[in-house]
């Protein structure tokens, strides 16, 4: 059998999907450019003057990247010694749906705008520059939000009701004759209205639906900040338990902050290594 194909693979494998090489860094770097551009290139070409003056370069450029990518995306297929797990891995759906809207294009223009998916390709970013180390913050803020879910959710019906009560009143007092045509009209008004945005699409023309308003914008102020205090409040307490969790070898004492090299009560070096997430390898 010969070995060319394998320490060809192998060599391949070493340079896409490897990291701590000079190489494969650098390669990372470069595909991380050209993501960009690509979708620099596309977002300029949604500009008109710049699509009358320079639309077929960006027609060039788009398709060039493309088949750039649709041959990576295949080396990697290629190379992987678990193709199928690459190819349903989040970087492989990632890779897979950042080529396919150039080919639906053809069939269904327009579609290639939906190439600005290809960002996502960014997030390797986390890998070639090792930020995966402080993904443990990451968790933490993810964990505060799961605590919170409960919370937010009462937090948002209340606002959904309260929008339908202010919707259904306008609808009432205002009427279709100033632009109020409907409820769900009205309760779109009202989540303007409440989130302090106000398009002036619809405005209340009656010294009632005034006053509405008036409650409705303060009813707003009033509640922005409730979500904000819900996550705080449970940010905190995870943050209490992280230092509790971490109590000194020599005195036994707990309530150290995550970064800390040496204890505060005996100030030995004996303290825990912080927990950290693990390396965000690729599937290869």
């Amino acid at each position: 059998m010969d070995a060319r194909p394998s320490r060809f693979r192998h060599r391949l494998s070493v340079i896409i999907f490897g990291t701590d090489t000079p190489a494969g860094k650098l390669f990372d770097v470069v595909l991380i450019y050209m993501i960009l551009i690509s979708v620099g290139a596309l977002a300029l070409d949604s500009v008109d003057a710049l699509h009358r003056k320079y639309g077929v370069w960006f027609f060039y450029l788009e398709w060039f990247f493309t088949l750039l990518f649709t041959v990576e995306y295949l080396a990697r297929i290629y190379i992987s010694t678990r193709p199928l797990r690459y190819i349903f891995s989040f970087f492989g759906l990632v890779d897979l749906v950042s080529v396919i809207p150039s080919y639906l294009a053809l069939i269904f223009p327009g579609a290639s705008y939906l190439l600005i998916i290809r960002l996502l390709r960014v997030l390797r970013v986390f890998r070639v520059l090792k930020l995966v180390r402080y993904m443990s913050e990451a968790n933490l803020l993810l964990r505060a939000l799961f605590l919170a879910r409960r919370k937010i959710v009462v937090f948002f019906f209340t606002v959904i009701v309260l929008s339908f009560i202010f919707g259904s009143l306008m609808f009432l007092i205002e009427g279709p004759e100033h632009g109020f045509t409907s409820i769900p009209k009205s309760v779109y008004w009202t989540i303007v209205t409440i989130t302090t945005v106000g398009y002036g699409d619809i405005t209340p023309q009656t010294v009632a639906g005034q006053f509405i308003s008036v409650l409705a914008m303060l009813t707003g102020y009033s509640i922005i900040a409730i979500p904000t205090g819900i996550v705080t409040a449970e940010l905190a307490t995870e943050m209490g338990r992280e230092r509790t969790r971490r109590a000194c070898y020599n005195c036994g004492r707990a309530g150290h902050e995550a970064d800390a090299r040496y204890c505060r009560f005996c100030g030995s070096d004996s303290l825990p290594v912080a927990r950290t997430a693990p390396d965000n390898k690729e599937v290869t």
